[in-house]
């Protein structure tokens, strides 16, 4: 098909392009005369960027929204068991969703009793938050396994209720599976300070276990009780998880260490909080870990 610039040099080239065409005059103007100026289109073309320009920035496709501080970047589920957290569960999801590295919070209530549930039915109602009630308490390792099944994300992180873990650590623990370094990043309290925790029982029981994990794993950990545990996807694909309680750091660190898994730590904060504030794990679960550390070395 012709264009209008191959029109214009049939006009220019024949035995009748020596003198202008003279075009039939509009109603109530002088007449006009075919040329070859083509800087009509020129402007027309400016004129339709700068309208495409315009319509991008309106719908916002060229910049993220304001408000929204989410990096692009992996896909991060945020898992949250949550049990008699009244007191903290409002603002420790306003925490997680100031940082702004998640694509959603999985939270999942193991049958409270103190009204939290009545808060987790108006947080549900946001649209990055997806809530899920046990019929009945099962425990954290069982809460963990049921936003597992839940979540969507690439990457999982684990955040416990209260506000003992500080979400403002995310990105240093998410940088090394970021940069294709690690499979699993677990965030330590003792890595830089070790006396983040006050309490020299804890301090003890945890370095304890931690060693007895070690030794059984080929790992060397400092911290393999902490609650800041994130993994790729892929390093979970297929892993059966069976402790209901506590026994879940031990018996998931020793599935991903039998899996060769690439384990690194990221020193983390820490806000320890007491038995009269709501701290759950005692010396039942301290010694229920032992067993899970010889138990899942060998056998799952």
């Amino acid at each position: 098909m012709a264009t209008s610039h191959d029109l214009l040099d049939e006009q220019q080239s024949g035995p009748r392009a020596q003198q202008p065409v003279a075009q039939k005059p509009a109603v109530g103007g002088p007449a006009t005369a075919v040329t070859s100026d083509n800087s009509y289109l020129d402007r027309a073309l400016s004129t339709l960027e700068q309208a495409e320009t315009n319509l991008a920035d309106a719908a916002g496709l060229d910049q993220p929204a304001a408000d929204s501080p989410r990096r692009v970047g992996v896909a991060v589920s945020i898992l949250m068991p949550v049990y008699n957290e009244r007191e903290t569960i409002r603002e420790i999801v306003a925490q997680v969703q100031a940082v702004g590295v998640h694509q959603e919070i999985v939270i999942v209530d193991d049958c409270s009793t103190d009204g939290t549930r009545d808060l987790l039915i108006e947080l549900d109602r946001q649209e990055d938050i997806r809530v899920v009630m046990h019929g009945y308490n099962r425990g954290k390792g069982a809460a963990l396994r049921t936003a597992m099944a839940h979540a969507s994300g690439d990457v999982l992180m684990i955040q416990d209720a209260d506000l003992e873990y500080d979400p403002s650590d995310y990105k240093s623990l998410l940088e090394p599976i970021e940069r294709g370094e690690a499979d699993v990043v677990y965030g330590s309290r003792f890595l830089e300070n070790a006396h983040q925790d006050p309490s020299f029982m804890h301090r003890l029981g945890n370095g304890l276990l931690t060693w007895a994990s070690n030794v059984t794993t080929g790992l060397k950990l400092t911290d393999m009780e902490t609650c800041y545990k994130v993994f790729r996807r892929d390093a979970l694909r297929g892993m059966m998880l069976r402790e209901d309680r506590f026994g879940f750091e031990p018996e998931i660190t020793a599935k991903l260490a039998r899996r060769k898994c690439r384990i690194v730590e990221a020193p983390i904060g820490y806000n320890s909080r007491g038995y009269d504030e709501g701290k759950k794990i005692g010396v039942r679960d301290g010694l229920r870990a032992l067993w899970c550390i010889v138990r899942y070395a060998k056998w799952d």
